[in-house]
C-alpha cells in the first residue's frame, strides 16, 4: 500500500513560503551571529536572485549606452530597457507607454510633477490638498510650488485610528482645489486610503490627483484604467527592484502639455544655439544617461513579482497582520500606532517609556531588523504625540516565526528597561 500525506493548510502556506524565502540570498545571512529577521520591508525590499543575475549579466556582457547607439550591444540594452516600459505598463495597467515615465524614485516623480505641471498650470490662490498622513516627498514639493506660485496648501486631517476623515475632503474640496496629492498606503501606519473614492471626488470639482503608491506596489495588484488618477509613482526599491529607479505614470493628454523639467541627452528631438525642439513621450522626460542597469533590474523585478502567487500572498500577509498585532496587544506596555479598518501588514509601536531607538538597537542583536523613527513622516507623530515609533513591516517572505523572534526581543528590551 502506498501513503500519500495530506498535508494541513498551514504546512503548505509554510512550504510555499519557504520556496519564496529560496529566491533571496539574504536569507542566509546571519547578523550577530544569528539568522537574519528583516521587518524592514517598508524602508526597502529585499532582493531576488533574478534582479541582482539581471543587472551583473548587463554590466558583465552587455553595458552600452541605449537609444543613440547603432551597434549589436546598444540596441541590446536599448531592447531590455524599453521592455521594461512595457512590463510596467502591463504591471499598473496604463494605457500606453509613453505614459510611462523612468525616473530615481516616488520622489523624484512627485517633484516633477510639482516642477512640471504644478509650476505651468498652478496660479496664485489655487488650492493644493494633502494629507496629514503623508511621507515627506509627498509634502515638501507642494510646499516649494506654493511658496513660489503663491498657491495655498491645505491638509486632509485623520482620525484616531489613522484613516482620512473623507467627510472633512470632502469639505476642502472646492473650485479653488486644482491639484490633491494622497499616498495609497501610509508607509508609517499601514492605513489603505480609499483613493477610488478619494479621486472620484478630485475629478467632480476639476482637480487632477496624483496617487503615492510607493507602499502599494508590493502588496497588491495596481489598475490605473480602474483608478483613473492623473498620475502614479511608485519606487523599484520597494518591489524588490533597485534603489534609484522609478516609475511616474501619467495620463498622456497631460504629459502631453507639461514641458520638461531636465534638459539634455534624450529629452531632445534637435538643438540649435537658436532654439531646441523636445522629443516625444515618454523621452522628453528623461534626460541624460538613465539608470540602464537598475530599469533593467526592474523588469526583472516585475516580472519576478508577477510570477508568484498574489492571491496567496496578499492572504498570507493578512494573516501576519493578524498574528502580529494579535501578539502585540499581549505584551504590557505596547501600542500600536495606527490601527485603521484597512491597512497592511506595518506595525508601528511604542513601548512605555523606552526609545525607539533604543528598541531597535537592542532587537538588531537579536538578528532582527525594524525601523525606528520618524519614519519621513513628522507631522504624523506629531499628530499621535511621540517623536518617534519603532516599525515592524512585513513582506510575503516573512513568517509567524519572525514575529515571535521580534517579540521575544522585545521581553528583553522591557527586562533591560526594567
Amino acid at each position: 500500500m502506498f501513503y500519500s500525506e495530506v498535508k494541513s493548510k498551514e504546512q503548505v502556506i509554510k512550504d510555499t513560503v519557504q520556496t519564496w524565502r529560496e529566491d533571496f540570498p539574504a536569507f542566509q545571512s546571519k547578523v550577530h551571529g544569528k539568522p537574519l529577521v528583516y521587518l524592514d520591508n517598508a524602508a526597502t525590499t529585499l532582493k531576488p536572485r533574478l534582479v541582482s543575475q539581471t543587472m551583473q549579466d548587463y554590466y558583465l556582457y552587455g553595458t552600452a549606452n541605449i537609444h543613440r547607439g547603432v551597434h549589436y550591444l546598444s540596441e541590446q540594452a536599448t531592447q531590455a530597457f524599453e521592455a521594461t516600459r512595457s512590463k510596467v505598463k502591463k504591471f499598473i495597467n496604463a494605457k500606453d507607454e509613453c505614459e510611462i515615465i523612468f525616473t530615481r524614485g516616488t520622489t523624484e516623480s512627485i517633484n516633477l510633477v510639482a516642477l512640471s505641471y504644478g509650476q505651468t498650470f498652478l496660479h496664485a490662490g489655487d488650492e493644493i490638498l494633502i494629507s496629514q498622513m503623508e511621507h515627506h516627498s509627498n509634502i515638501v514639493p507642494w510646499q516649494m510650488l506654493c511658496e513660489r506660485k503663491g498657491c495655498i496648501l491645505k491638509v486632509i486631517p485623520i482620525n484616531d485610528e489613522g484613516e482620512i476623515i473623507v467627510d472633512e475632503y470632502e469639505t476642502l474640496l472646492s473650485e479653488k482645489t486644482k491639484l490633491v496629492s494622497v499616498v495609497y498606503v501610509s508607509n508609517s501606519l499601514g492605513t489603505v486610503n480609499p483613493v477610488r473614492k478619494l479621486i472620484e471626488s478630485a475629478h467632480r470639482v476639476g482637480a487632477i490627483i496624483l496617487i503615492d503608491g510607493a507602499q502599494a506596489v508590493s502588496h497588491f495588484p495596481i489598475d490605473l484604467q480602474k483608478l483613473n488618477c492623473d498620475f502614479f509613482a511608485f519606487s523599484g526599491h520597494k518591489l524588490f527592484g533597485p534603489t534609484g529607479t522609478g516609475v511616474l505614470y501619467g495620463k498622456q493628454e497631460l504629459l502631453e502639455k507639461m514641458p520638461p523639467v531636465y534638459g539634455g541627452g534624450d529629452m531632445i528631438a534637435s538643438v540649435t544655439f537658436e532654439k531646441t525642439t523636445y522629443n516625444k513621450l515618454p523621452f522628453k522626460f528623461e534626460a541624460g544617461t538613465p539608470h540602464i542597469a537598475g530599469v533593467i533590474g526592474l523588469g526583472a523585478a516585475v516580472d519576478y513579482f508577477q510570477s508568484l502567487d498574489l492571491t496567496a500572498i496578499q492572504k498570507h500577509e493578512e494573516d501576519l497582520l493578524a498574528y502580529g498585532t494579535n501578539q502585540f496587544d499581549s505584551i504590557d506596555g505596547l501600542k500600536i500606532i495606527g490601527k485603521a479598518r484597512e491597512k497592511k501588514a506595518i506595525l508601528s509601536f511604542t513601548l512605555g517609556p523606552i526609545h525607539p531607538h533604543d528598541i531597535g538597537t537592542i532587537v538588531d542583536r537579536e538578528g532582527v531588523a525594524i525601523r525606528t523613527g520618524h519614519h519621513c513622516t513628522q507631522p504624523v507623530m506629531e499628530y499621535f504625540g511621540v517623536s518617534a515609533t519603532a516599525r515592524a513591516s512585513l513582506s510575503f517572505y516573512n513568517t509567524k516565526n519572525d514575529i515571535d523572534t521580534l517579540v521575544e526581543a522585545l521581553g528583553k528590551v522591557q527586562k533591560i528597561f526594567q
